[in-house]
């Protein structure tokens, strides 16, 4: 049987930190463009103790997220052992394009996906690359598809990079910008012949867009003067996301482990987009509940303390993370079966169900 494998990983995680202290002494505004009155370190105290964020990172001035995705690709292409000559599709999932450091204007022509291809210098005609634009479950789409092109006879090999820049997108006065960071996570996928049940199991794409369409979009400042520009920043209805997230998410999570026919027993490790660790603890106990079984002692590997929500980047750099042991209490080993799940603007639900 053939099955789409991850052959190779990689990921950019920038080396400038931006602590929570950091954030103390901003004007924060509510929505209504109102001064919020509490002090600075009390808004950063309650903020972690709800996001579980400690600190983030941001990508350095003089590169965007063709420049971080590159080099994460060009780490998962060297993982992977292939010749980049070979690869099929540049799958690339951004939202925002290339913003440069202290600017507004979004630049995407040529696509970032073009321009990785370019950094790469791979010459191969009928390596296609293009942009997938998704919200935060970009990555996992692209890894999805790239599974169907597969399965109807399209290539065989994919490279799909998760690449954003949130920290310059976010409105300063606005209190969820504190969420946000910058970072690049990629891995290279092969179609291959498989003698057991390794690579990918089954997926499961869920999308709600009436209301929900508009939980995560773009708006002015909250700040009363700043919002008279003509300039938009993301914008994000934290409640609605969250009960979206914890009504939805948990039962998109069992169709795809029942399709897969995997008993939540045999889960060793939910990646789940780093989005709030509360919420997304919520999501795996939830998940648990609709078997009647407590969630298991580490399980859920986490990253957000440290860098944050960097949108389609989390859990390809995630992934990177624990197969490389640099993630304290998580390992993986070969015929471990691992559960993706990702929520994002749209708003989009995506799940995978792997095998290592």
């Amino acid at each position: 049987m053939k099955r789409t494998i991850i052959t190779g990983t990689g990921a950019f995680i920038p080396e400038q930190v931006k602590k929570n202290e950091e954030f103390i002494d901003i004007a924060f505004y509510s929505g209504d463009k109102e001064r919020i009155t509490q002090e600075g370190a009390e808004i950063v105290e309650k903020f972690s103790q709800i996001t579980g964020i400690m600190e983030r990172r941001y990508a350095p001035p003089d590169m965007g997220v063709s420049d971080i995705g590159a080099v994460a690709a060009r780490i998962a292409i060297e993982d992977s052992g292939i010749d980049p000559e070979t690869i099929d599709h540049i799958i690339v999932a951004h939202n925002f394009g290339d913003i440069l450091s202290n600017s507004i204007q979004s630049d995407a022509v040529p696509s970032i996906a073009s321009r990785i291809k370019a950094r790469l210098g791979i010459r191969n005609p009928h390596c296609i690359p293009y942009d997938l634009l998704f919200g935060c479950p970009g990555w996992l789409q692209g890894l999805i598809q790239a599974d169907q092109f597969f399965k109807a006879g399209a290539g065989r090999t994919a490279l799909i990079v998760g690449t954003e820049t949130l920290s310059r997108v976010i409105d300063k006065h606005d209190r969820d910008s504190m969420i946000f960071s910058d970072g690049a996570g990629a891995s290279l996928v092969q179609f291959t012949e498989c003698e057991d049940d390794r690579g990918l199991i089954a997926s499961n794409a869920v999308n709600h867009a009436i209301e929900e369409a508009y939980y995560i979009s773009m708006s002015t400042s909250y700040h009363p003067e700043e919002s008279t520009r003509p300039v938009k920043y993301m914008k994000m209805k934290g409640r609605k996301v969250y009960e979206y997230a914890l009504t939805h998410v948990p039962n998109a999570i069992k169709e795809t482990l029942d399709k897969a026919g995997i008993a939540i027993d045999n889960l060793k490790k939910i990646f789940i987009h780093q989005a709030n660790e509360k919420m997304d603890d919520a999501i795996v106990k939830k998940l648990y509940k609709l078997y009647g079984k407590p969630v298991p002692k580490d399980v859920t590997p986490m990253s957000i303390h440290w860098l944050g929500n960097s949108s389609v980047a989390t859990i390809p750099t995630l992934l990177d993370m624990v197969r490389r042991g640099t993630v304290e209490g998580h390992t993986l080993s070969e015929g471990d079966v691992i559960l993706f799940a990702s929520v994002g603007a749209g708003m989009n639900i995506n799940c995978v169900c792997y095998r290592m």
